[in-house]
Formats: C-alpha cells, structure tokens, sequence
C-alpha cells in the first residue's frame, strides 16, 4: 500500500490544489495517496452543524468535538494512524518536524476552523502543528501544505535528492483553550469558571492557561516574554489545576 493521508476538512474541495505540481503527479503515480472526508458528513442534526457558541462568552465559533471524534473513529478506526490537528497553538512546522512525520505510513489531518477547536480534540490527536505565528482562515492551508512538504520526503515521489529549507518563527502568545458543548463527555468536563459568569475570573483563568501553555509548549516564546508578577500567580495557579 502506497504512503498517503486522510483530510478531515469541511472544505474537501479546497484540496483540489493537490492534483497539481510534485504533489499532483505522485498522486497519480499512485506513490502518495490523499483522501479528504467532510467533516459535515458525521453530524448529526438537520443543519449539519459543526461549531457553536464557545462556553464563557467570546467572539467566533467553536468547532464541536463530536463531529470530528465520529470522524476520527471512522477514517482511523484502530487508531494506526499518525494524527496531527492543523491549529495555531501547535508546534511550528520546520523541516525537522516534517521528516518525523514522514516516517509514518499512515497520516490523518483535523482541519481546525472559525475561533479554534474544542479543546478535547486534542486528546485524540498524536500532534498539533502549525505553520508559524500568524492567522489563517482554517486549517486547509496548513493541512496542504504539510501533505506537500510530507510527500516530497516519500521515496519515488521526486526524480532527484532535493535539500529543504528549515522555516520558524517566533512571535507571540498561544491562545487559552477553547470549549463549546456538551458540558461533559467521556469524563471530561469543561472548567467550571466558564460557567460563572464572573467575566473578570474568566479573563484570568484563560489568561493563565494560556501564559502555562505557552510556556509548555513553545519555551522559546516564553523566555521572550516579560511577565508580572500577577502573571506569575496565574501560571502558578493554572499549574496548580485551579479554575
């Protein structure tokens, strides 16, 4: 069976782009294999929702994790597959990165959309990457370009040995979590402070978790960083658990 990916998405024609260039040809050569799935194929109302309201009052849309779970088991039943969400709190994508994830036979892509993804998403997924600090309108970009990058490393896709150029950056903070409904799923339930209405305890909850993530997930934006020492106490407390 010949390397490829899944693309969770609810653009499947944005991919429509892959048929082109290196990329294009490998999957006609049956070397590289894609196949994108709508995510709005597995919702289960009338409108085919996949978003809400985010828990806790905010701008945007929050895409709804039982979707994109129902996707999951069905594009990768047994879990065999190398899972990556496409997000702009995940690690930035350098050619490092690529080859690790090359090594996989198997990849399957969650295109994230609107203000961000619900937050339990994230235990399903292997990895989260994105492609630097800046905004793009959903995940298909970055969901593409990977593939690409992804493909060039797979043998008999290029005629020749090509050196890629390692690309990061290094600006900013991440984003706090992000949840929208239900309440409570599989154990999981939503932080509480969300629920309280006290809009000041909100802001200082997402404050610190988002100042603890970034400090877990990104040390180099960290050591960036000037911090109060009210800012301290927040990572502390996000540390600690406490909502």
């Amino acid at each position: 069976m010949s390397r490829g990916a899944d693309i969770i998405t609810i653009f499947p024609e944005f991919f429509v782009a892959a048929g082109f260039g290196v990329l294009g040809q490998a999957i006609r050569d049956g070397v590289f294999e894609l196949r994108c799935h709508d995510l709005r194929d597995h919702t289960t109302d009338r409108h085919r929702s996949t978003d809400d309201t985010p828990y806790g009052g905010g701008a945007g849309m929050v895409m709804l994790c039982e979707p994109i779970f129902r996707a999951l088991d069905s594009v990768d039943p047994d879990h065999v597959a190398n899972r990556i969400l496409l997000t702009p709190r995940g690690e930035v994508l350098n050619q490092g990165i690529v080859r690790e994830i090359a090594a996989h036979e198997r990849l399957v892509l969650v295109c994230g959309r609107y203000e961000g993804v619900d937050e339990r998403v994230t235990g399903r997924v292997d990895r989260e990457i994105s492609l630097g600090d800046f905004v793009l309108s959903g995940g298909e970009t970055a969901a593409l370009a990977l593939v690409d990058a992804v493909a060039r490393l797979v043998p008999g896709v290029l005629g020749n040995a090509r050196s890629l150029e390692d690309e990061s950056f290094s600006q900013g903070i991440l984003e706090y979590p992000q949840y929208t409904r239900p309440r409570e799923i599989s154990g999981q339930r939503v932080p509480e402070v969300l629920f309280s209405g006290d809009h000041a305890a909100i802001a200082r909850w997402r404050r610190g978790r988002a100042l603890l993530d970034t400090k877990k997930r990104r040390p180099d934006l960290w050591r960036a960083l000037s911090l109060s020492e009210d800012d301290y106490g927040l990572v502390e407390d996000a540390e600690a658990g406490s909502t």
